[in-house]
């Protein structure tokens, strides 16, 4: 940590729990999940429990990606006119980062370096239909909510039309309804007009942009704004792919099991090479009850009991009694279309059922689409996608088709170092290195199931309960995954897993319990994309300085700032990695905050704070322009233990909390990081 920066402890906080999060965010972005046991119960090894691979293994591996050079590119942080999606020719190793660390805080505003700007691009409730009205928190309408900026803003998509107009796509994960309504109690007291806004609210928006001057700001467009498009939990998207039309899709309403009302908890996300966005359903277990009870309720986190928000007095779907099978449909990758207004969003079934936090492309050697995607809770999976059919660069029709049919992958890894050097405590082994080898598993492709007593459809609509059947390798809450643009490395955030005990610590995992999270390292064998083995290695296991558990991929700890909870990642154009926090006023005491840090050189894990976020707020997003000029960020829940009458945050107008998006800049037009 910078001589300047506070030495501080990790403290739990009174009211803190899990990785760190508020009570408030736990009851209500994922229903309490970590007050329930883990849902994997399955006898899967923990990694520990593996025996080592040969050296000479992953000395081969290594050996095999350095000669296959580094042209691999991670599309999901560039919009579709970047270069070639399979390389770039920045130089290597990534350029140092040189602005000066914002220092750790509890203010209650986005704090960004010295000479930098910002401005608040968007909040929730401000148009974004045309003829939508101005938001009035006394008088709100479904109607109205319909057609402006929904709650909680999480991730953040940029699709560039041109050098000053680009489009915007921002996921709605979930609401507090205590902050959006006076007087607000509970879901079984609220009214049917509150939970219809709440619904309105939920879902995701497109919000045309256009740049102020040639500088790094970027404005809502004063224009027609004929791209603008809301989703929420009401808008008929359509279920694609093989599991389209199952018996377990079909309901009294749509009983071809191929048409859905909505999308739920929608996290992260990702950008595909043909210019869509993909939008990630999570945590939506919570929005229904009344579950049967079974093993496949169960593993999904479906309670039998009512859910706290009572959708199912407005809504008989979200009430599993009746409608059994409504929960299936949901929990999938969504497509959107953001140059086609009119188009139905896709579900894309081929890419499984889980708690996804997001999917990020890239495409392999020989032109085929991969997704990377992880499945966010304690002990479960991470998971990759690779596509039957290629990508044909200018041919739209044909690529709108690529997430319908592939081979669906699930992890298993292994490590280089015994078991019995892992005792939870984050010491390294005696290799010096967290780092081994690993395998995708193939669950099933679009016409063939891998997992015995499981049909192509129940692969994709139990998705965790195939994995558990293949033997998958427990993690600590796998979230979003980001391919390099230099290197086509991939970056897994591994947010944390309280539940760890110590003797279940492994390589990949090794710290028991995990508070603080870390980062996994990929690369696939002979850095493409479409390769069934890969070598990891973790650069960054996170927390204070100060903590003897902690590691920064070899550098000095005296020289960088503290970080907890990793959870969203994305890099500059250089091959800088960004990664966004959820979790550190619990763990650490501090805001939240969006950190960046070289992933190689001899500055690699020199980790520095670029921004933090207000009182209780995650930092959600984040997004970098292909440019290298713009950061935007995505300050969400902000005063989120407070209530309507009684705020604990007021930003960003000094009255209300309110979601909203931010864009950074240089004063002085030099690219971000500088």
């Amino acid at each position: 940590m910078p001589e300047s920066a506070p030495r501080r402890r990790p403290l739990p906080l009174i009211g803190e729990v899990g990785g760190g999060r508020s009570r408030a965010t736990c009851k209500l972005r994922c229903g309490d999940a970590c007050f329930h046991p883990a849902p994997n119960t399955s006898d899967n090894a923990y990694f520990g429990d593996i025996f080592a691979k040969a050296l000479s293994r992953r000395t081969a591996l290594r050996a095999g990606a350095a000669a296959a050079g580094v042209g691999a590119l991670g599309l999901a942080a560039f919009s579709p006119a970047a270069a070639d999606p399979r390389g770039g020719n920045r130089p290597h190793p990534a350029p140092r980062p040189t602005f000066k660390s914002v220092l750790p805080n509890t203010d209650d505003k986005v704090t960004i370096p010295q000479g930098y700007d910002q401005h608040v691009i968007i909040r929730w409730g401000d148009p974004v239909l045309p003829g939508a009205p101005e938001f009035d928190v006394y008088n709100q309408t479904p109607e109205s909510q319909a057609q402006q900026f929904g709650y909680n803003c999480d991730y953040v998509g940029f699709h560039q039309l041109d050098d000053d107009r680009a489009l915007l796509w921002v996921n709605h994960e979930y609401t507090n309804e205590g902050i959006m309504f006076p007087g607000y109690t509970n879901g079984a007291s609220a009214t049917e007009e509150q939970i219809r806004i709440a619904m309105a609210a939920h879902g995701g928006s497109i919000v045309e942009l256009e740049r102020e001057g040639r500088t790094g700001k970027w404005v809502v467009s004063k224009g027609e704004r004929a791209f603008n498009r809301r989703i929420t939990a009401d808008t008929p998207i359509r279920l694609t792919g093989p599991a389209a039309g199952h018996p377990l899709l079909q309901t009294a309403e749509d009983p071809t099991g191929t048409l859905v009302r909505g999308m739920l908890n929608n996290c992260a996300g990702g950008m595909t090479p043909w210019g869509t966005f993909l939008t990630a359903e999570e945590n939506f277990n919570q929005y229904f009850g009344g579950a049967a009870g079974t093993r496949e309720t169960s593993r999904y986190g479906l309670g039998t009991g009512l859910p706290s928000r009572r959708w199912d007095r407005v809504e008989e779907r979200f009430d599993l009694s009746k409608h059994p099978n409504e929960a299936n449909r949901f929990g999938y990758i969504v497509e959107v279309d953001p140059l086609d207004p009119g188009s139905e969003p896709r579900k894309r079934t081929m890419l499984g059922r889980f708690k996804h936090e997001g999917a990020t492309t890239r495409l392999a050697e020989d032109g085929r689409v991969v997704a990377y995607m992880g499945d966010d809770e304690r002990f479960d999976y991470m998971y990759k996608f690779v596509s039957a059919k290629k990508y044909v660069e200018g041919s739209r029709r044909h690529n709108l088709t690529l997430l319908d049919s592939g081979t669906l992958y699930v992890a298993r890894l292994s490590g280089n170092s015994p078991a019995e050097e892992f005792d939870g405590s984050g010491a390294l082994p005696s290799d010096g290195e967290f780092d081994g080898t690993g395998e995708w598993i193939p669950l099933c492709t679009d016409t063939q199931s891998f997992v015995d007593g499981f049909s192509v459809a129940e692969v994709l609509i139990y998705t965790r309960l195939a994995a558990d059947a293949a033997g998958a390798t427990k993690m600590d809450r796998p979230e979003d995954f980001e391919p390099s643009p230099v290197t086509g490395k991939v970056y897994l955030a591994l947010t944390n897993n309280s539940a760890r005990e110590p003797g279940q610590a492994d390589e990949p995992n090794p710290r028991g319990p995990n508070r603080y999270g870390h980062i996994l390292e990929l690369v696939e064998d002979g850095n493409d994309a479409a390769a069934t083995s890969f070598s990891w290695n973790v650069p960054l296991v996170c927390g204070d300085p100060e903590d003897d558990s902690t590691y920064y991929a070899g550098f000095d700890k005296s020289k960088v700032m503290p970080i907890s909870a990793p959870d969203n990642l994305t890099f500059d154009a250089d091959g800088n990695l960004w990664i966004s926090t959820d979790g550190q006023p619990g763990s650490l005491g501090i805001n939240d905050a969006l950190h960046v840090m070289p992933v190689e050189g001899r500055f690699r894990g020199e980790l520095k704070t670029f921004a933090t976020v207000p009182v209780r707020a995650e930092a959600c997003g984040p997004f970098i322009t292909k440019d290298n000029k713009t950061v935007f960020l995505a300050p969400q829940h902000p005063g989120d233990n407070g209530t309507f009458d009684a705020p604990t945050s007021t930003w960003p107008d000094g009255d209300m909390p309110r979601p909203s998006v931010v864009c950074i800049w240089h004063s002085k037009g030099r690219d971000v990081g500088k």
